[in-house]
């Protein structure tokens, strides 16, 4: 442990001093021109980039992975330890941990001058101290560390930029969901440029991979009939997710960090962009991995033909699986696959260990031998895992 303190605690160093500059401070590109701060930030984190990276530690992906969801406030507490044990003593060798949640916050103080700006770092940021012992902890274990980063739900950025919010057609006011929050418009390529700002970010302090989260129109049927997107340009949903997420793809190629994106787990099965913009062939060649959240809940009744499909999680789980191959296949460069199961219970029936397993036992089945665990409040049903051998000849 104290080897990975001495690689990494330079970068913090390099990290704080980015943030401490002085707005008053005047900087010039190369041609000599005085350039916003905004603009600044951006060519302050470029130089440093290098010589942050140089002195990270990385985990490398492991070929099989299995993860965990890791919440905000889990990162924060004392289940931040819990968790890492879970990944130390069973199959579990990654963890997903929120560095930009779906209200906007960012997970610690950050050097991106639009995140300061409109203070999605000031609540309860984790102390730089904590997030070296975090990852040190990751690298001593070998997990994979994987940050993931709502884009499009941000109703902190869209409430302090409401010109890239989604418009009301009868007023251009900001369009509020069911929960009375503005969500951002996806035509709007400084909001994907903010998310690759901070996926940079998170790569450089020593995330290994990035993951997005909500790359789509918000899921309200009443949204057609309510809003208007003056910068589509005659472009459909999906054709607007497919541009925004290969200038993310294009934007991080640079910085070689890998990217992952999640998707509705039902994309695999149904044809249309399901009015979010996600579909299957349009998106499935824009990321290194997709995960998509085949979570038997989130099936309605009816769906292959199931009452119920909560209630028959391997059955659920086989036939989205075997939709994602065969959509799969007729994409060139069609990226991997990870899905999503769930640990939760949300209706009829309550899920145990034996609904976790049949799920995996599906993926299993139909080749894919990787997956990731979301439980919304991370508590995970340990009898589920498999032990992990070379700790129980530990007497771990």
């Amino acid at each position: 442990m104290a080897l990975g303190h001495r690689i990494l605690i330079p970068a913090l160093a390099v990290l704080a001093a980015c943030a401490d500059r002085s707005p008053a401070v005047i900087s010039r590109n190369a041609a000599g021109q005085a350039v916003s701060a905004a603009e600044r930030g951006r060519l302050d984190s470029t130089v440093a980039d290098s010589s942050r990276r140089a002195r990270v530690t990385r985990v490398p992906k492991p070929a099989v992975l299995r993860g965990l969801y890791v919440n905000r406030w889990a990162a924060l507490g004392k289940k931040m330890g819990q968790l890492i044990d879970i990944a130390r003593t069973t199959e579990i060798n990654a963890l997903v941990i929120d560095v930009k949640d779906d209200r906007g916050f960012v997970l610690y103080k950050s050097r991106v001058p639009l995140a300061r700006e409109i203070g999605a770092d000031s609540t309860m940021p984790m102390s730089g101290k904590r997030l070296r012992w975090i990852l040190d902890s990751m690298v001593a274990n070998g997990i994979y560390p994987i940050a993931r980063i709502v884009v499009a739900k941000d109703p902190l950025l869209a409430s302090a930029k409401l010109e890239w919010a989604i418009k009301r057609k009868d007023n251009l006011q900001p369009w509020l969901d069911k929960n009375g929050k503005p969500w951002l418009d996806p035509n709007h390529r400084e909001i994907w440029q903010y998310a690759a700002d901070l996926a940079k970010e998170a790569y450089d302090v020593g995330f290994s991979e990035v993951q997005f989260d909500y790359v789509r129109f918000p899921d309200e049927k009443r949204l057609v009939s309510e809003v208007v997107y003056p910068l589509a340009n005659g472009r459909f949903r999906a054709q607007v997710i497919r541009d925004q997420l290969g200038f993310l793809r294009n934007t991080l190629a640079a910085s070689k960090i890998p990217m992952t994106i999640d998707v509705f787990g039902l994309t695999a099965t149904d044809t249309t962009d399901m009015g979010i913009g996600q579909k299957w062939e349009m998106f499935v060649d824009r990321a290194d991995v997709v995960l998509p959240m085949v979570y038997p809940s989130h099936f309605a009744p009816g769906t292959y033909k199931m009452g119920n499909p909560n209630a028959h999680p391997y059955s659920t789980i086989d036939h989205a699986l075997k939709d994602v191959k065969r959509r799969s296949a007729r994409v060139p460069d069609a990226a991997k696959v990870i899905p999503w199961y769930q640990d939760f219970t949300l209706g009829p029936p309550h899920y145990y260990a034996e609904h976790i397993r049949a799920q995996k036992k599906a993926g299993y089945d139909n080749g894919f031998q990787s997956w990731i665990l979301w439980n919304p409040g991370s508590r995970y049903t340990v009898a589920a895992l498999e032990r992990d051998s070379s700790s129980a000849s530990d007497g771990k």
